[in-house]
């Protein structure tokens, strides 16, 4: 039987996560979802996604929204709950993808394909980083990573009970510092062949097919 296999992926902003998560996807031929996951929906609400996008993965605000009866008038929350339904959906399904952010690695806990990957790096290292792929300063880079990393952390705390980049909550935590962007690819290739192996082997036992 062909293995489901997905690999959520958190971020430290400036880290080479998405990249790697991009990496990942075109290494094990997986669907990848990101921001894309919006223009599927607003395909099928049949509105603009661009629209969509400028609340992705961003904080509920609770002093300019409320529920009423269960539901929720905040444009951040409901889509962050469509985005949540989208990836339960095609886990549900079968399929494997590789998901960037979005709480993945909370929300797909049950499911015995997920593997859950967080990405860190020394702070000197994704200023340097972002200063040379956004062409700003290193004072200004520093305050793009900060003020990203704070979105996320709401974003991702509100919907999760555990804490955003705490390594408790991801099958493994990894620097790029440590050995760079490229060689980190490497590594997470090869950690991820075991851990399919090991579930292949499990699954062929359980089976009776050794």
């Amino acid at each position: 039987m062909e293995q489901q296999l997905i690999i959520a992926i958190g971020r430290e902003y400036g880290s080479g996560g998405h990249e790697i998560a991009e990496a990942m996807a075109e290494q094990f031929g997986l669907d990848f979802y990101d921001k894309n996951i919006l223009e599927e929906i607003a395909q099928a609400q049949q509105v603009s996604s661009d629209h969509l996008k400028r609340y992705d993965e961003a904080p509920r605000f609770p002093w300019m929204s409320r529920n009423v009866r269960g539901y929720s008038n905040s444009l951040e929350e409901n889509i962050a709950e469509m985005q949540f339904e989208f990836l339960r959906h095609k886990a549900k399904k079968g399929n494997s993808f590789v998901v960037v952010g979005r709480c993945a690695e909370e929300i797909l806990r049950e499911y015995p394909a997920l593997l859950s990957i967080f990405v860190i790096g020394r702070m000197e290292d994704k200023v340097k980083r972002i200063s040379e792929k956004q062409h700003v300063s290193p004072d200004n880079a520093r305050l793009i990573i900060a003020r990203n990393d704070r979105k996320r952390k709401m974003y991702h705390n509100y919907y999760c009970q555990n804490k955003w980049g705490d390594s408790r909550g991801y099958d493994l935590s990894i620097s790029t510092s440590t050995v760079g962007v490229e060689r980190t690819k490497d590594l997470l290739e090869h950690y991820i062949r075991e851990v399919m192996a090991d579930r292949e082997q499990e699954q062929r036992s359980e089976f009776g097919l050794e």
